[in-house]
């Protein structure tokens, strides 16, 4: 049976008014007449957006992905409410045995999408192979890269991103096993120079892992690995809560890096009152909009993709940029055609929002369509 909603859709060639539809799942027809971005935010009609993907998530709802047990299904079930239909699970630095039993209670999400669920692509990997020297919120327990030991954890559950620090040893010589067997390498948590970090990407690693945070920063005579991204990246993550990247860097990294991506790096405490929660082996605490260790230190976030897509817009960033910087640019660094975009054949894969405010009002997540208010009520009362 088909299905369809009319509106205002961005599709591969800007902005249309009109309609799409989709059956089995997928988009079936995606058409009508283009308007101006002006247009689209001044209508009354519902704006249609592709689905939002996000690569870095460690919880959300109260669970933690290292939590294993029924964890990421909590976590997905939050995150699509908030508009992520796809996503990466991501794991935090800790004993091998831990990340192991993490990642086979979420191999059966990556074969079955329960209903309500955002979709889990596969893993990112984020430690054990970091730098002690740039923890961040990472717990002490990280390790030198072993292909043997990756590739057997990519058999548990596949893995689609690795953050690798590029001076831990054997790092470098790692890099281009690890794209041979499909996994994206990405630079963070790392005190490498700006030479260790373009040395890496000279090897094949494709991005950075949350630009700026847990990184060299940037100095005009030792440009760090901060330095080596803004000068050579296709590719990065960040994160737009306002919190971790003042908004005049995210300015400068939209400028310099044209594959700049927005991600959550969300914890358990994302749709949770404040108050403590646990990240991987960590104690962290919600307050003020945050989410910190008792020292200060900030310790992932409780954004959503969603408030993401809000915060780009209010910085002057035009919709259509904002929006592919959390569905299209993401897709097509995962190598994922038929995500991040309203074109046929491509998943369902929709948010509907208020044109006016962006406030979300129903996700399609490959074809199930999810009343997003009825939802969150629902959440409220139970």
């Amino acid at each position: 049976m088909s299905e369809s909603l009319d509106g205002h859709l961005l599709t591969p060639r800007g902005f249309v008014r009109g309609r799409l539809a989709w059956a089995a799942g997928r988009l079936a027809t995606v058409e009508g007449d283009a308007v101006d971005e002006a247009a689209v935010r001044g209508s009354a009609l519902p704006l249609l957006l592709p689905g939002f993907i996000d690569t870095h998530v460690h919880g959300g709802g109260g669970a933690d992905t290292m939590d294993a047990g029924d964890a990421v299904h909590t976590l997905a079930a939050t995150h699509l409410r908030h508009g992520t239909t796809s996503l990466l699970a991501t794991t935090m630095t800790a004993p091998l045995d831990e990340i192991r039993a993490a990642l086979q209670a979420l191999a059966p999400l990556l074969h079955d999408r329960p209903r309500g669920h955002a979709r889990v692509l596969g893993v990112h990997l984020e430690g054990p192979y970091i730098s002690p020297e740039r923890l961040g919120a990472q717990p002490a327990f990280t390790r030198p890269p072993a292909l043997d030991e990756i590739l057997a954890l990519d058999a548990i559950a596949r893995i689609r991103l690795v953050t690798l620090a590029p001076e831990a040893e054997g790092a470098l010589a790692l890099i281009p096993a690890l794209v041979g067997a499909g996994m994206r390498v990405q630079l963070g948590h790392s005190a490498a120079s700006y030479e260790q970090a373009l040395a890496a990407l000279e090897q094949g690693a494709a991005g950075f892992t949350h630009l700026f945070n847990a990184m060299s920063a940037l100095h005009h005579r030792a440009p760090g690995m901060a330095g080596a991204a803004l000068a050579h990246a296709r590719h990065a993550e960040v994160i737009p809560d306002l919190l971790h990247v003042h908004p005049g860097a995210i300015r400068a990294a939209l400028r310099a890096i044209p594959g700049l991506f927005c991600v959550t790096d969300a914890t358990a405490a994302t749709g949770m009152p404040d108050g403590a929660y646990r990240l991987g082996r960590q104690t962290v605490h919600k307050c003020l909009g945050g989410v910190r260790l008792a020292d200060g230190t900030l310790a992932g976030s409780t954004l959503t993709l969603d408030q993401a897509l809000r915060n780009l817009v209010a910085l002057g960033v035009p919709l259509a940029d904002a929006a592919a910087r959390c569905s299209t640019v993401t897709a097509d660094y995962l190598g994922l055609a038929d995500r991040g975009r309203l074109a046929p054949g491509a998943w369902a894969d929709v948010v509907v929002l208020d044109a006016a405010t962006l406030q979300l009002q129903r996700v399609v997540c490959e074809g199930e369509v999810v009343d997003v208010a009825a939802a969150k009520a629902a959440e409220v009362a139970a």
